[in-house]
């Protein structure tokens, strides 16, 4: 791999208030208790509440050296003042900003300016094009991703080559943009968000993660608890989980409880074992989760729990787990 990572990071959309507000003084307690659990790779973007959750860590990580930390943001929407927040769902309670879809290469190289202001560091370490994809952008998607082929990823690609960003890839809910940037691009790493769990696996395992082990092309896994219905919560690709999820979120844990074995600590787990996967990303609003999620991430499983995955038809024969 061109890239390294911890594998354990901390996802940063909770802290753009996604789902419910979130007041200043948990926002800090939270990214505060990641760091204390060692926790060394923050995600973030523009798109998470409009600037508020890259406000929120900058807070934290402009005051800790730059070299003790992994940080990656997102380009493909610029951020305008506005007389009002627009709340673009699954966020609540915005800063007042207008977003802007920019996938050009002027438009990433502004975007990354701004983000540095927004969080009062000096540079980041990956950029990721963000959601240039089917469910974001409807049927014009493909616009889009062609208007980032030929623009966002060629600067990126520039910035990478002069030393200005570690690397850069595709920040997405979907796999097949991943094929397509890897057919006309140098992406080295993405960032895949709700596609490779313990509840939806099949098409990434199949198509896209042999050829990103071939290609030398490194997998963050987002949204490792698919928006939280793998810890306990009730969404589900950041909706309401539907009743198929569910029945399925009950079979796993369900085995879970016969070899005590917590459902968190096996989805975060899962989601590692795979050879193309560098990091997992969960993100929280609970100052409690992080050092939670540093010791799920290194509790022992039994391999019998795997194998009763597997045996229920819960996991695929092929699809690997941890040793």
């Amino acid at each position: 791999m061109r890239i390294t990572l911890p594998r354990l990071g901390f996802g940063g959309a909770p802290l753009g208030n996604m789902f419910t507000p979130l007041d200043e003084a948990t926002a800090d307690a939270t990214l505060q208790a990641a760091w204390d659990a060692g926790i060394r790779y923050y995600d973030t973007s523009p798109h998470y509440g409009a600037g508020l959750a890259e406000q929120r860590f900058g807070r934290l990580l402009s005051r800790k050296p730059r070299d003790a930390f992994v940080l990656s943001t997102k380009v493909g929407r610029l951020l305008q003042p506005a007389s009002a927040p627009e709340n673009a769902q699954p966020f609540v309670d915005e800063l007042p900003n207008k977003r802007i879809a920019d996938y050009s290469a002027d438009g990433a190289r502004r975007s990354i300016e701004d983000s540095l202001e927004r969080m009062g560091v000096d540079r980041i370490d990956i950029a990721f094009i963000h959601d240039v994809s089917e469910d974001q952008w409807g049927p014009q998607w493909k616009a889009y991703f062609q208007q980032a082929m030929q623009g966002a990823a060629k600067a990126l690609t520039q910035m990478r080559e002069e030393g200005t960003i570690r690397g850069w890839g595709l920040g997405v809910n979907l796999v097949e943009p991943c094929r397509m940037a890897l057919e006309q691009a140098d992406p080295d790493v993405f960032l895949l968000a709700g596609r490779y769990s313990l509840l939806d696996h099949r098409e990434a395992l199949d198509t896209l993660f042999p050829q990103c082990v071939e290609r030398g092309v490194g997998i963050v896994v987002g949204g490792p608890f698919n928006s939280g219905v793998l810890a306990g919560g009730a969404h589900y690709d950041y909706a309401q989980a539907p009743d198929e999820i569910r029945r399925k979120t009950e079979q796993l844990e369900a085995v879970c409880k016969a070899f005590d074995v917590d459902l968190r600590a096996a989805a975060l787990q899962f989601c590692l074992a795979h050879p193309a996967v560098l990091s997992t990303i969960p993100g929280t609003s609970n100052p409690k989760r992080p050092a939670q999620y540093v010791q799920q991430s290194e509790a022992p499983i039994p391999s019998d729990f795997w194998q009763e995955l597997k045996t229920r038809q819960l996991l695929p024969d092929d699809v690997p787990v941890p040793d």
